[in-house]
């Protein structure tokens, strides 16, 4: 196997946010400052986010609540079911701030963006580190960690060192050769980015224990025993440019959501609502990515828990590739049908977009009248923009289709009737 190795004169920069969904709440209830804060999964399952004092109260990522509910009376732990509304505004915003610094920006994640910086003349990274942080605590109330370096596998150890090293002020420049070594020999192997746990294991095998051994090896022997993607992190860490900016930000080639129901669904009507929201829901992300989708997979499954379990899945495709929301909840509901099994008790659904494509490469069907697609952008547009505001006739749910989430604080920032009061 071989690939281009790409100059590494240019410098990045990882904001990466820290404690996101906690921080969150942070903002808009100050008395939540210092106190142990752990967000839950849909239905207020497990934990799946954690403040640093919740983490040093030992309570685990993925942990169900039970495990640990004596902790929130015991330690006044506080218990916020997930609000993806609010998270998700907040990053937006987070970024919008981002692209102040740079026109180079890569959103990675919900709470995460890579930033290029070729071209700007920075005397002090570090200080420039600390001044993004101070405005997107500014604009946005939430604490970010800064790192910069010349490949994205670096930038994620600066970025680390900058969150876990009070001593960085939460930037983390790896840009000098000697600043590097020092940092890398001190970074545990497994904390590398793109070496996963069996690789892990396979390098304490060979005394492989910290990132600045893992940048020493000998290439004929990762290449024997690991792989190029291995390769490609090594490179990385001798400062060879592999992941450009951008690339790890293409375009998904499936999309997918699924939920798991807060009450077990019996009446089709119901389900048909549920399976017809995730057809809408991702729509809108499949629009957001520019792409429309060739083929659906609609599954529907009751609780593995009973002796009574049932699951099961419908394949479709779709020629041209479509994107127009109401087209594509007609196929989640004919594929539905194919699989709906009268009198069982669903617990869990999903939709699957495949065979993702460019949208604007589509060609128009045999029999779509002349017009129509543009038309169904237009609506398409509108509907996106409102955001969640407007719903599809078909959407209208059951009571035991929406989630449990009894701890759920306001989406302060995105519903008029939950906005805070002041006063």
């Amino acid at each position: 196997m071989s690939f281009e190795l790409l100059p590494s004169a240019h410098t990045l920069a990882l904001v990466d946010c820290n404690n996101f969904y906690a921080s969150c709440e942070r903002v808009f209830n100050p008395s939540l400052n210092g106190k142990p804060i752990v967000v839950l999964s849909n239905n207020d399952g497990c934990a799946i986010a954690r403040s640093n004092e919740a983490k040093a109260l030992g309570i685990g990522m993925g942990e169900p609540l039970f495990k640990w509910r004596h902790l929130v009376n015991t330690q006044s732990v506080k218990v916020f079911s997930a609000n993806f509304a609010l998270y998700g505004d907040m990053s937006r915003r987070v970024m919008t701030t981002l692209q102040q610094f740079t026109p180079h920006l890569e959103v990675y994640s919900i709470d995460e963006a890579f930033l290029g910086l070729d071209g700007f003349k920075i005397d002090d990274h570090e200080a420039f580190g600390r001044q993004i942080r101070r405005t997107v605590l500014k604009h946005t109330g939430l604490p970010v960690s800064v790192g910069i370096a010349r490949t994205k596998t670096l930038v994620k150890v600066a970025n680390h060192a900058a969150k876990k090293d009070p001593r960085q002020q939460g930037a983390c420049a790896l840009l000098d050769d000697e600043v590097i070594r020092q940092r890398l020999s001190v970074t545990p192997v497994d904390e590398v980015w793109g070496i996963g746990r069996q690789r892990a294991k396979w390098l304490h095998s060979r005394e492989i224990h910290t990132a600045e051994a893992l940048r020493g090896m000998d290439d004929r022997v990762i290449r024997k025993h690991l792989n190029v993607m291995s390769m490609r992190t090594v490179y990385e860490l001798r400062g060879i440019a592999c992941l450009e900016l951008g690339e790890e930000s293409a375009a998904r080639k499936s999309i997918a959501t699924t939920r798991t129901f807060g009450d077990e669904i019996l009446d089709k009507d119901a389900l048909e609502g549920a399976v017809c929201s995730f057809a809408a829901l991702t729509a809108g992300r499949l629009r957001e990515q520019g792409s429309a989708a060739g083929g659906m997979q609609v599954f529907i499954e009751t609780s593995p828990f009973k002796a009574d379990y049932y699951t099961n899945a419908a394949l479709g495709t779709m020629s041209p590739a479509m994107s127009f929301t109401p087209h594509l909840m007609a196929q989640a509901r004919m594929l539905l049908g194919r699989i709906f099994r009268p009198g069982a008790r669903y617990k869990r659904a999903g939709v699957v977009l495949l065979d993702l494509v460019q949208q604007d490469v589509q060609s128009p069907g045999l029999y779509e009248v002349p017009g129509d697609q543009e038309k169904q952008e237009r609506l398409m547009e509108v509907v996106d923009q409102l955001d969640g505001h407007v719903f599809w006739a078909k959407e209208q749910m059951s009571e035991g289709m929406h989630l449990k989430q009894a701890h759920r604080s306001g989406r302060f920032t995105s519903r008029w009737g939950e906005l805070l009061a002041v006063g």
